[in-house]
């Protein structure tokens, strides 16, 4: 194991190491591979899950210090696998707020209606925190190039991270990406191309270009470290909460890594004795048009197949394969929770509502999340009085509103009593 040493300066502690990291696991067949070098995906063509010495990691951080610490998740840097602080990426990353719906509880008559909002860290979506770490081990390994299939966001927040490491990114979206996130991938330095498809074409492109263009291949669950990243929602969120875990937890669901890495960290964190063995219902959100988790959750299957023609404006839920299906169901049941599909007009019904009556600005991911509660209190899959956390996963600002259209001709006299 490597030597760890909690407490240092970021700016001194060039060449010290500083991760409690053991090995890598297959979250398929268990087989162990070494950590150090860099990986993509298992001998089985499985996720690797990154396995740590949790008691190192009990002895060397309390909750206490961690309260302290102000930076954003890297301040759960215990729990995390960069080994030298000179490779930590940082792009000015916060602690996410966690916000009340007064007006939906009172209307619903719900005991606790918590929004966690994604959509304040940098490149404005939970993507910062999976790409923040991808792209910092890619740092710490020396690799000069990588390259991503997205749906907008996830490019944009490697996009950044990766020019402000001064690494080299190739990136492909679905031709009808939203223009702001590709211009912003661009913008920020990546070199992106829209392609007549969907994501996991995308995927296809950057899978077969690993040995002709000698990019590394970042796509979801394909290398490790992306999980550690999301990971950092779970420890967040059981901080902010004052350790203990919501009733039920609503997550829009894509290739699902953020409710795959909160599931390993509400695991560390009983490990370490911080939490108890209860569990949040994790509850997998879809859109009616790419289901594929749902159709897998009904049908009591383990491995989900492809969703033909994917549709949902939705885009970041709009995968039609996810490589870490199985890991996504198996939190989803273990947890007793379950698997939701919600219609597209209902997404944004919903998306509208809240910003009308609670003056919070949700993606339309985020507005799924909201839409599947409703729907899952009205079948009675969850109740009045549970604790709910609804994820929005990235900010309102980059989709599409609806017009406005009043306006005034100031040189003509204004009837007042219109307001």
């Amino acid at each position: 194991m490597l030597e760890f040493i909690p407490d240092f300066d970021a700016r001194t502690a060039k060449g010290i190491r500083l991760t409690t990291v053991t090995h890598l696991e297959c979250s398929y067949t268990g087989e162990r591979y070494p950590a150090g070098v860099p990986h993509g995906l298992s001998k089985a063509g499985r996720p690797l899950l990154v396995r740590y010495d949790l008691d190192a990691i009990g002895k060397a951080i309390s909750k206490e210090a961690l309260a302290a610490r102000t930076e954003g998740f890297w301040r759960y840097r215990e729990f995390l696998p960069v080994q030298h602080a000179q490779n930590r990426i940082s792009l000015g990353e916060v602690v996410t707020p966690i916000m009340r719906l007064p007006h939906a509880e009172k209307m619903l008559g719900a005991a606790e209606i918590i929004v966690k909002d994604e959509g304040r860290l940098p490149t404005g979506s939970f993507k910062a925190r999976g790409l923040a770490l991808a792209v910092s081990m890619a740092k710490e390994f020396g690799i000069g190039h990588l390259a991503m299939p997205t749906n907008g966001n996830a490019g944009a927040a490697m996009a950044a991270y990766a020019t402000y490491a001064g690494i080299k990114t190739t990136i492909f979206c679905p031709d009808d990406t939203p223009a702001v996130n590709v211009e912003e991938i661009a913008l920020q330095g990546g070199d992106v191309y829209r392609v007549n498809g969907l994501i996991n074409d995308c995927g296809k492109i950057v899978g077969e270009g690993k040995e002709k263009a000698g990019w590394f291949d970042v796509s979801t669950l394909k290398e490790p470290y992306r999980i550690e990243g999301k990971k950092t929602m779970g420890l967040e969120l059981a901080e902010q909460l004052g350790w203990e875990l919501p009733d039920a937890i609503f997550y829009p669901t894509g290739g699902g890594t953020g409710l795959i890495g909160m599931w390993k960290a509400f695991d560390e964190l009983e490990a370490i004795g911080w939490i108890g063995s209860e569990r949040p219902n994790m509850i997998a959100v879809q859109a009616t048009g790419c289901a594929p988790i749902v159709k897998a959750y009904d049908d009591g299957e383990e491995h989900a197949p492809l969703w033909e023609n994917a549709h949902t404006a939705a885009a970041g839920i709009r995968v039609p394969i996810a490589v870490g299906d199985f890991l996504i169901l198996r939190a989803v049941r273990a947890s007793n929770g379950f698997a939701i599909a919600v219609d597209e007009e209902k997404i944004f019904e919903a998306r509208d509502r809240v910003a009308r009556e609670e003056g919070v600005l949700l993606c339309p991911e985020g507005a799924a999340t909201y839409a599947a509660y409703e729907q899952s209190l009205k079948d009675g899959r969850v109740g009045k009085n549970d604790r709910v956390v609804l994820f929005n996963c990235a900010t309102g600002l980059k989709y599409p509103m609806p017009a406005v259209t009043n306006s005034l001709d100031r040189t003509k006299p204004i009837n007042y009593g219109q307001f």
